[in-house]
C-alpha cells in the first residue's frame, strides 16, 4: 500500500467538496451525499488506524480520535451548510453530529475487535445484515437518518475488513466490485428498493476504488531473499 490508496482519497475528496455544494445545487442530494462519506470515511479510518484491540482506559477508547483529531471538523463543515441551507436541512446537521458521536464514541471502538475476529464469509453476512437495516431504517425523518449514517458507518468499517483480507490489487476482485456496483445502481432505480441499494452500490464503488489504488501491473513473484530468480532458455 505504498504511497496509500490515492484512487480512493481523491474520491473522497471529490464526494466532500460535492456534498458541501449540493444544497446549492441539488439539496434533495445532501443526505445520500452524506451517508456515502459516513462509509467512505469509517473505511478510511479502519486502514490508517493499526491497531485491531481496544487499549484499557479512556484514553484507549478515543485513541483513534487522538490519532488523527482533524478528520471530524469536515463533519462540522457539512453540519454548519445544511443549517444554513434552511430548516429541513437543519434536521439533517442534527442527524449528522448525533451519528458521528455514536460512531466515534461507541461504533468503532466496540467493533474493531469483533471484526477482527470474523472470519470472510461472516464479515460478509455483516455487511448484509447492516445493507437489510439500511432498507428497513429508509431515508425518513431524523432519527431515521442518524440510524442509517451509524450503518454506514458501520458498513464502511465492515467493508475495509473485508478488503484488507485480499485479494488487493487483483483484476478479478476488482472487476467483481466493479460488477457489484453497476447492479447495484441498476437496482436502485427501483425506488422501494433505493434505501439498500444505494449503500451497496457505495460500499462496491469504495472496494472498486480501494483495489485500483494498489493496482499491480507487473506482479512480483515469489523468491527467497538473496537469490535471483532462474533464467529459462
Amino acid at each position: 500500500m505504498k504511497g496509500g490508496l490515492k484512487i480512493l482519497s481523491m474520491a473522497h475528496g471529490l464526494l466532500l467538496g460535492l456534498v458541501l455544494v449540493s444544497p446549492l445545487i441539488a439539496p434533495a442530494l445532501l443526505p445520500w451525499g452524506v451517508e456515502a462519506l459516513f462509509l467512505i470515511a469509517a473505511f478510511q479510518l479502519r486502514l490508517a488506524d493499526r491497531r485491531w484491540e481496544t487499549r484499557a482506559g479512556l484514553r484507549g477508547w478515543i485513541s483513534h480520535i487522538r490519532m488523527a483529531p482533524m478528520r471530524l471538523l469536515p463533519w462540522a463543515g457539512i453540519a454548519v451548510v445544511a443549517i444554513i441551507a434552511g430548516s429541513d436541512q437543519a434536521r439533517l446537521a442534527v442527524a449528522i453530529l448525533t451519528a458521528v458521536a455514536m460512531g466515534e464514541l461507541l461504533i468503532y471502538p466496540a467493533l474493531v475487535p469483533l471484526l477482527g475476529r470474523l472470519p470472510r464469509r461472516g464479515l460478509a453476512g455483516a455487511i448484509l445484515l447492516l445493507l437489510i437495516g439500511c432498507g428497513l431504517a429508509g431515508q425518513g425523518a431524523e432519527p431515521g437518518q442518524a440510524a442509517r449514517f451509524v450503518m454506514a458507518f458501520a458498513l464502511g468499517m465492515g467493508g475495509c475488513v473485508f478488503w484488507l483480507r485480499g485479494p488487493d490489487g487483483e483484476a478479478g476482485a476488482t472487476l467483481a466490485a466493479l460488477a457489484g456496483a453497476i447492479a447495484a445502481l441498476i437496482v436502485a432505480l427501483s425506488p422501494s428498493a433505493r434505501s439498500a441499494a444505494i449503500p451497496a452500490a457505495t460500499l462496491c464503488l469504495t472496494l472498486t476504488f480501494a483495489h485500483l489504488s494498489v493496482m499491480r501491473r507487473h506482479p512480483l513473484h515469489w523468491r527467497l531473499p538473496g537469490r535471483r530468480p532462474a533464467h529459462t532458455p
